[in-house]
């Protein structure tokens, strides 16, 4: 492999990888193309009459989409949330008084191939100030994604730098009103990833078969992440918005986490261990949402050891969009728990404790022993689990 080629070989070799081997169309070089916009209406339009939407359904929904994404009353970030919550939940369109109101699908989630996945290349951005995004991906004609590719001789960092810099106000900031994922790569480097106002230090390093050495990182990285499959899942279930910052998580232990609990037997354990400050609470909460969102009987509880960090788990969930209840008790835990709901709980370990306890260990058998009446399949999230001593659950 030759390392060193000049940043248009490896854009060339980028399209064809994309084009060629993850099956995306290619809508050619924009750099003289009049209109670029996030939104291309006419592909948009193409896919919903081919999913079966009437004209007026469309048009509703095309309009309520463009006005939400440039909303200029508002910040990227709440443009960026408004229109995710749009494609991920749909458009609510009522074409008639009286009649019930439906749910125009922009993108397609249970069957991703299904979807229209396109890649254009120097797309030109005009306003402020002119911009040139190296790769811009589209699915359905909607801008989920920019890839800015370097040289070798420059670091992904360079990338990193360009893409912010085109979010702000006086470039092309309403242009990423769409866009939900941000990657910058290099042929010696790889490939790094984040999201709208992610800062340069926290645009994390995507890792995956690290022994294969058969070609190019970048390619690697890009391949997986950007299968149409694997691309889908990522939006669907790796985008959180928390208290006004937009958060992708490290994805490599949501995603073992993910496979395991479909095939872990009831009642089985595990441990993702996490440094210091490397995204522990953002796995939690995704890891959450996926289980309870997948698994209609499941019931979710996180324990932790401190009351800070009590507080800080409900913050948490509860800037992210997810009602949780904060037990003050054991018993009060085991009461809603007897309960349908509420699903999300958060608890203090200490509080199941009992005074006087010489044997510990005779005590944790009793209350095996004795189970507690729930209802649902109850998951455990232990954080700081090495300070605790646990049982039956999947530790963070």
């Amino acid at each position: 492999m030759n390392i060193g080629k000049p940043e248009r070989a490896t854009q060339d070799r980028i399209i064809s990888l994309f084009h060629d081997e993850l099956g995306y169309n290619y809508l050619g070089n924009w750099i003289d193309r009049e209109g670029n916009s996030n939104i291309e209406k006419g592909l948009l339009e193409a896919y919903l009459t081919k999913s079966g939407y009437t004209p007026t359904q469309i048009g509703v929904a095309l309009y309520k989409l463009d006005i939400e994404a440039n909303n200029h009353s508002r910040s990227l970030y709440n443009n960026n949330q408004v229109v995710y919550s749009l494609l991920r939940y749909g458009v609510p369109v009522k074409t008639e008084a009286g009649k019930v109101t439906d749910s125009v699908q922009l993108i397609n989630w249970q069957e991703p191939e299904k979807n229209d996945f396109a890649i254009a290349e120097e797309v030109t951005l005009r306003g402020n100030r002119e911009r040139r995004p190296d790769v811009v991906l589209y699915v359905n004609g909607i801008a989920v994604g920019v890839l800015e590719l370097k040289n070798s001789r420059a670091t992904i960092e360079d990338g990193i730098r360009q893409s912010l810099s085109n979010q702000k106000p006086e470039f092309n900031e309403r242009f990423f009103s769409t866009v939900q994922f941000i990657f910058a790569g290099n042929d010696s480097e790889g490939l790094k990833y984040g999201t709208i106002g992610t800062q340069e230090k926290y645009f994390l390093t995507w890792k995956e078969d690290e022994e294969d050495n058969s070609r190019f990182k970048l390619d690697k990285y890009l391949l997986r992440m950007c299968n149409k499959n694997r691309f889908i899942e990522l939006m669907h279930d790796f985008v959180l918005f928390d208290g006004g910052i937009k958060k992708a998580p490290p994805l490599s232990p949501v995603l073992r986490y993910q496979s395991s609990t479909e095939t872990r037997p009831a009642a089985q354990g595990g441990i993702i261990w996490h440094t210091q400050g490397s995204g522990k609470s953002i796995v939690m909460v995704l890891l959450a949402k996926w289980i309870l969102e997948n698994n209609p009987n499941a019931r979710v509880v996180i324990v932790t050891d401190r009351d800070e960090l009590d507080k800080q788990i409900e913050g948490i969930f509860t800037d992210a969009g997810e009602a949780i209840k904060r037990t003050t008790s054991g018993r009060e835990l085991m009461n809603h728990l007897g309960q349908a709901k509420p699903r999300l709980l958060c608890s203090l370990v200490h509080k199941f404790g009992r005074k006087g306890v010489d044997n510990f260990d005779a005590f944790i058998k009793d209350l095996e022993s004795r189970p507690s009446k729930t209802v649902g399949e109850v998951f455990v999230f232990v954080d700081e689990c090495h300070r605790t001593r646990v049982v039956n659950c999947t530790g963070l």
